[in-house]
């Protein structure tokens, strides 16, 4: 089935007081800065209608408010929405306003089942990503990244975001492509040092080739790379010239911001830094001692791991604070200290709009209410090797039985790690697939275990899991630490609350009454 032709679619130091972030922001350098970021919460937690609903709320509120879609693994997302049927036919529009109509009818015809999968049958699995792309599964990286953005873009001119994780490097190019070409207004990229993407974006947006060096273990710096010439995808006429968005780096240290303000170590300008605090949610950089751990064996935080807010003043860059910062008094605390305003997640993770499960989220909210949700950051969870905040929860990975009745699979593969074989070649290894294939490709026993495959988990926790023989992926759940801003937003332990009723909440604006149960 083809498209139709494109049609034109319409650490803080000091309590300050809420007046006292109207003046903040008076005093930076670009009043189109945004004072409040929504995280970007993959996989499809942080969705194109909750970027949409904040970036359009802010507006009706009079604040810049950024709304963020995550692109981790959006590639698939697209495809296993496309063959749930499209549901809303939002993905159908969105290809209908992407510029090159022969790429998006390839991409939707591989891809989309009318009426849906029938109930029970697995979703079809998309090639891995690797080192050599190939052409469709480059397509569809490069539609669906325009479609998330696309789609988070209509109906308001509020800033949208698009955050991605720099441990995933393979599908980088052509993610960023895509969302150049649907006009998203800043890339944003944490877990590792994204010192290459500030290069790419100025290449795509000359529309030139772009390299993208990828970490693989056993070989030396920059001896492999990923390479993509737009034209190859997507011809000049269909796009004509793209606006480079700005970039944010997201930092758990001044001492790494200090490090990317640096020209000579980045390629190119990073316009602004997310300082991100072990208590957000998802991944967090591990602490500078990685020696110390709880009696829960969770890492310990020290104080060369609190952000030297005066240190980040000198950069004379826009920063952001995050990490238990929903609080209206959070808020005006980090202007007050100079920062441009805070990145927040949990309090949007667990609103309406929010790509998360109904029935987990529900449960979470529940929970949090009754001062009973238990969040731990797990240093071996994840296979990035960075730690990750997991939500306690019966019935999902974080339960011991649920994670050993699992059998070890590993057929997503965006947590992969690359190393160089005995013949030179690239191959990858995931030390949360089956431990006898890790094993076979040269990988250590230890690191196998605790082991927890994020990726089917992720994928889950939105509805989107993967249906095996042995049954439906569990999901795995992030969140972070703080949650007392429940108690402000909703009345017992059923309610809910929009990402309207959280920005005015945040904002100093709350209605009277929040959103009550639905």
């Amino acid at each position: 089935m083809g498209l139709a032709h494109p049609r034109p679619v319409r650490g803080v130091h000091r309590i300050a007081s809420l007046s006292t972030i109207h003046f903040a922001r008076q005093r930076l350098p670009n009043l189109e800065t945004p004072v409040l970021i929504q995280g970007g919460m993959g996989v499809n937690v942080s969705n194109w209608q909750l970027a949409r609903a904040v970036a359009s709320g802010g507006q009706s509120l009079g604040a810049k408010a950024m709304g963020v879609v995550s692109g981790t693994g959006i590639g698939i997302v697209v495809a296993r929405r496309l063959q749930d049927g499209d549901p809303g036919c939002h993905i159908r529009r969105a290809f209908d306003a992407f510029p090159y109509h022969d790429m998006a009818s390839r991409v939707w015809d591989a891809w989309y089942i009318a009426g849906g999968r029938p109930e029970g049958a697995p979703y079809k699995a998309v090639p891995m990503v690797n080192l050599k792309l190939r052409q469709d599964v480059a397509e569809l990286i490069v539609c669906a990244n325009f479609a998330e953005v696309w789609l988070a873009k209509q109906g308001h001119t509020g800033p949208i975001g698009i955050n991605y994780l720099e441990k995933i490097q393979t599908p980088r190019l052509p993610e960023i492509l895509g969302a150049m070409i649907a006009q998203v207004d800043v890339v944003i990229m944490g877990a590792g040092i994204p010192y290459q993407v500030p290069g790419v974006l100025d290449k795509f947006a000359a529309y030139q080739p772009a390299s993208y060096h990828v970490d693989v273990e056993g070989a030396s710096a920059r001896e492999f790379s990923t390479n993509l010439d737009p034209a190859t995808l997507v011809p000049e006429k269909f796009i004509g010239q793209l606006t480079r968005p700005r970039f944010f780096a997201v930092a758990g240290t001044h001492v790494l911001a200090q490090y990317l303000s640096d020209p000579r170590r980045t390629s190119g300008r990073i316009d602004g830094f997310i300082m991100e605090g072990p208590t957000a949610g998802g991944h967090n950089a591990p602490p500078r001692d990685r020696s110390k751990f709880n009696h829960r064996g969770e890492p310990v935080y020290g104080e060369k791991d609190v952000v030297d807010l005066k240190k980040m003043r000198e950069l004379e860059r826009p920063f952001w604070l995050a990490g238990s910062s929903a609080h209206p008094a959070k808020l005006a605390e980090a202007l007050a200290e100079g920062a441009a305003g805070c990145q927040i997640g949990t309090i949007f993770a667990l609103c309406q709009e929010s790509g998360m499960r109904d029935d987990v989220k529900r449960e979470i909210r529940r929970r949090a209410f009754r001062h009973e949700l238990d969040v731990m950051a797990d240093p071996r969870c994840s296979p990035s090797g960075f730690p990750f905040n997991v939500v306690q929860l019966k019935g999902t990975m974080s339960d011991p039985r649920v994670h050993e009745a699992r059998t070890r699979i590993c057929d997503v593969g965006y947590l992969r790690h690359a190393y160089k074989t005995d013949r030179g070649a690239v191959a990858f290894r995931c030390p949360a697939e089956p431990v006898d294939t890790y094993l076979n490709r040269g990988g250590k026993l230890e690191d196998t275990v605790g082991r927890k495959c994020l990726c089917n988990g992720l994928f889950s926790a939105t509805g989107l899991g993967q249906t095996h023989r042995w049954g439906e992926e569990p999901p795995i759940l992030t969140l972070g630490r703080s949650t007392e801003f429940l108690h402000d937003l909703i009345t017992c332990e059923d309610g809910c609350y929009t990402a309207m009723d959280a920005l005015a909440y945040l904002l100093g604006k709350q209605q009277p009454c929040p959103t009550k149960d639905a």
